[in-house]
């Protein structure tokens, strides 16, 4: 059986006829015995009401707390352990669960919907924001990554809970989410949906949410996978140090102190990543 879990913060627009589609669609499939769980974070509107009056179970957060927050405490409430998270806001193709379903049951860890189409790359600014984000966390994962934030997914309740405490209580739940099953070998399969345009104004804040998935990233890295946040200053240390050389030649020896000065350091940051590698694995392996 099915549990989906929608999160929502004043979606009083979307949110009645996302509840009735989830389950039309659980219904048309033949998956009865599934839930929609509705996660109302704090809404000022009636949107947890409207939920609950199309049949959704309710949970309701006393204040606004977070879209990652509001997903985990869904999650480890459902009643299912095959989990499907999708938005409230009209976006995803609720239509398309079925077959994200019937993919997760060939033995994948997770099935993303890799988002595609016009409303997907909207404007200008988000545009080059989302692929600096894929380019970091792809350098993260070591992979391909179509749609590292898709909010349209499937995965085992019990599998995922386990990594509760290092996903992100924001918009970055996603991502972290992402990369905690890549980087601890778990498979990850995307199927190309349609996105769709947005009911009602959207909660998403570019900078701030921007840094703060960077902020997450760069915690992951550091859980998960250390060294490669040693090989990028190692490296940047390294580079400033050959060509601190370089110019110390045509310089009279000007620059060749800094040079071998980073060179040295270079090496022991490399060092230091190896130990902090090695420390990690024993770590993880308790």
């Amino acid at each position: 059986m099915i549990s989906v879990i929608i999160p929502a913060f004043n979606e009083r627009d979307a949110i009645h006829d996302t509840v009735v589609a989830a389950r039309s669609t659980l219904e048309t499939a033949g998956l009865f015995g599934g839930e929609i769980v509705v996660v109302d974070d704090g809404s000022s509107d009636d949107t947890g009401t409207i939920a609950a009056a199309a049949g959704a179970r309710v949970l309701r957060n006393l204040e606004n707390i977070g879209y990652g927050f509001s997903l985990k405490r869904g999650i480890a409430a459902a009643a299912n352990d095959t989990i499907v998270i999708t938005d409230a806001d009209g976006t995803y193709p609720i239509d398309r669960i079925p077959d994200l379903l019937a993919r997760y049951g060939e033995g994948w860890d997770m099935v993303v919907g890799a988002r595609t189409g016009d409303h997907y790359r909207e404007s200008a600014i988000k545009a080059p924001l989302r692929a600096a984000l894929k380019r970091l966390v792809e350098f993260t994962a070591g992979r391909v990554i179509p749609d590292p934030n898709s909010g349209l997914r499937v995965f085992s309740r019990d599998a995922i809970k386990p990594f509760f405490p290092h996903l992100s209580d924001s918009f970055s739940f996603t991502t972290s989410s992402t990369l905690a099953y890549m980087l601890k070998k778990k498979t990850v399969l995307y199927v190309d949906i349609d996105y769709r345009r947005r009911i009602g104004k959207t909660k998403v804040r570019l900078i701030r949410d921007s840094l703060r998935t960077t902020q997450y990233i760069i915690s992951a890295i550091a859980y998960y996978n250390p060294l490669k946040l040693f090989i990028i200053m190692s490296s940047f240390l390294g580079i400033f140090g050959v060509l601190s050389l370089a110019a110390g030649l045509f310089l009279n020896g000007a620059g060749i102190g800094a040079g071998v000065t980073a060179l040295s350091a270079s090496a022991v940051v490399f060092a230091l990543g190896l130990l902090a590698e090695q420390i990690n694995q024993v770590s993880l392996k308790e």
